[in-house]
């Protein structure tokens, strides 16, 4: 049997196909990393953005692809993580934008979707360039159209875009130097082909069975999301009421005990973060017994229960635009200031060296928990102040912050930091007592003073730069560049130090995470300091994870 159209429920059993294949290769995405840190998010990013979007469009579930299309932009809108995440995001709108007065949706459709979806990602991208995901999509888009002069199956047309995209995802070492001399082909391509395999195999089972059997896949060993052919049978009665978010505090938090243990209460589970910070969110009927199964970890906050049933009969869209969740946070009340700031950080010294530079919102994430655009527009909303400077503090952060302050209701100023050190430093120059325009000029400014780099270990044997280094070593990156590789912490920071460092430099500073004891930092403290003599060092404890050291040098 062939297909030559699908509806909205069939796009939903698509998207769904996807978030399986993602779930059961994100690892593997991850992993694609130029640097050979840990904290390769692409593959991740793209998984739970998409799993945003998938939540909207189930609670929109009808034939109509139209509102099924604009219900899981809108979801993919707020949910995005990451770069990659954004990207997605926008192809995800391009379906929207061709697909908003359809009520089913043929190849022409879909390869006009496509197309308008690659045209909103580059426009989302301040330098696209060739070698990444808009050149993987870019191939999809030309397969779409030049099938549609021979055929009209949509199974034939996707497997033969499947085929070029992947051409062209091996294509991108030879367009990237970086990737090649890493070894790696590029994260998002390897991401949109994935996507893609997952529409494959849903249009593929619909075609022998006129129904969509969806399968399991297991990610980390544990059950993420799975949706199988009852859920197409889906009449606006959800089986669960409560959508529970929280932030979990504590020590040595077990991801995997904690997905275990929940997965009982309820479904669409997402539990992401470290052993001292998780997020969880899950779907349930049981609120409380969530959280009480979670206070045996640590500390809960941040905690948001909405009611599904409640939203879904107040979401209404208007035709050609996507189908946005109501909940975007609490709103800020009472009187407002002129001037807030909203940074992004992760560690409990960060977040107290944030606040006590006038900070009034710290969102939680960073390296390896990048925030959604949802959890950026949550805080920007919850500032008491007619303007907002947002600083993302991670350059994979930057697109998704660009997204919510195109979303949110007041004015928000997005500073373009890309390390937690750089969003510091951007607030030595605040004046809440200036204009929101002259504060973000100065904080550019000193932001701009500093320069910046991180030390952390290696997790496979590499060579970027003409650096070799091997699994297990330290190494140091400055502006996005490994600079230094060493099998001791301190000979790494030395090298480190002397590549950031000028005959002018006064001052280094460095802040401790990734489970340094305060003994062994100010140790290594005090040899720097001899061997830097002239400089000043100082230390701070940040709790970050992943990094043993963030440098800033000025």
């Amino acid at each position: 049997m062939r297909i030559h159209s699908f509806n909205g429920r069939e796009l939903y059993a698509m998207l769904v196909g996807s978030a399986n294949m993602l779930a059961d290769r994100k690892n593997e995405i991850d992993a694609l990393n130029v640097f050979p840190v840990p904290d390769g998010d692409t593959g991740t990013n793209m998984y739970y953005t998409l799993l945003e979007g998938m939540r909207e469009a189930r609670r929109k579930l009808n034939d109509n692809i139209g509102l099924v299309a604009q219900a899981a932009a809108g979801g993919c809108l707020l949910g995005a993580r990451g770069n990659s995440g954004v990207i997605l995001s926008q192809i995800v709108a391009g379906f929207a934008d061709v697909l908003a007065d359809r009520e089913r949706a043929t190849l022409k459709d879909v390869a006009a979707a496509f197309r308008r979806g690659l045209e909103k990602a580059t426009q989302a991208i301040t330098n696209p360039v060739e070698g990444t995901i808009i050149t993987v999509c870019r191939e999809l888009v030309e397969s779409f159209a030049d099938t549609m002069g021979r055929s009209r199956d949509l199974v034939r047309a996707t497997v033969l875009a499947h085929r070029r995209a992947l051409r062209a995802l091996h294509q991108t070492p030879e367009m990237l130097p970086v990737l090649k001399e890493a070894g790696v082909v590029d994260a998002g391509g390897q991401g949109l082909v994935v996507i893609l395999e997952g529409f494959i195999k849903a249009l593929r089972d619909a075609a022998l069975a006129k129904e969509v059997e969806l399968f399991e896949v297991a990610a980390e060993q544990q059950r993420q999301f799975v949706s199988s052919s009852t859920a197409m049978a889906f009449d606006g009665e959800l089986e669960y009421t409560y959508c529970t978010e929280f932030i979990l505090s504590g020590n040595q938090i077990s991801l995997e005990t904690l997905r275990r243990e929940l997965g009982p209460y309820g479904d669409c589970l997402m539990v992401v973060g470290n052993d001292r910070l998780a997020k969880v969110h899950i779907h349930t009927n049981h609120p409380g017994l969530v959280m009480e199964c979670c206070l045996k970890y640590g500390s809960l906050e941040e905690i948001c229960i909405d009611n599904m049933e409640r939203q879904a009969g107040r979401q209404h869209g208007a035709a050609g635009q996507p189908v946005l969740p109501v909940d975007a946070g609490p709103i800020a009340s009472g009187p407002l200031k002129p001037l807030g700031i909203v940074a992004v950080g992760q560690g409990e010294g960060i977040e107290i060296i944030f606040k006590s530079m006038g900070a009034d919102q710290v969102v939680r994430g960073g390296q390896t928990m990048n925030p959604s655009a949802q959890d950026l527009l949550k805080a920007i909303e919850a500032t008491p102040a007619e303007t907002v400077i947002l600083l993302p503090n991670n350059k994979n952060i930057i697109l998704a912050a660009e997204q919510a302050r195109s979303l949110a209701v007041k004015e928000v100023l997005v500073l373009p930091s890309c390390s937690v050190v750089e969003g510091i430093n951007a607030l030595v120059g605040l004046n809440p007592d200036d204009d929101p325009a002259v504060n973000y000029a100065r904080m550019q400014e000193t932001m701009r003073a500093v320069s910046c780099g991180e030390v952390t270990l290696a997790v496979r044997d590499s060579s970027v730069n003409g650096i070799a280094v091997l699994k297990g070593q330290f190494m140091a990156l400055a502006s996005g560049e490994m600079v230094a590789a060493a099998p001791e912490l301190e000979q790494v920071l030395e090298q480190l130090l002397a590549y950031l460092a000028g005959p002018e430099t006064e001052l280094a500073t460095l802040y401790f995470g990734a489970g340094l004891a305060e003994a062994e930092a100010r140790s290594i403290q005090e040899y720097l300091q001899g061997v830097f003599p002239e400089m000043e060092i100082e230390l701070h404890y940040g709790g970050q994870p992943v990094y043993h050291f963030l440098v800033s040098v000025e």
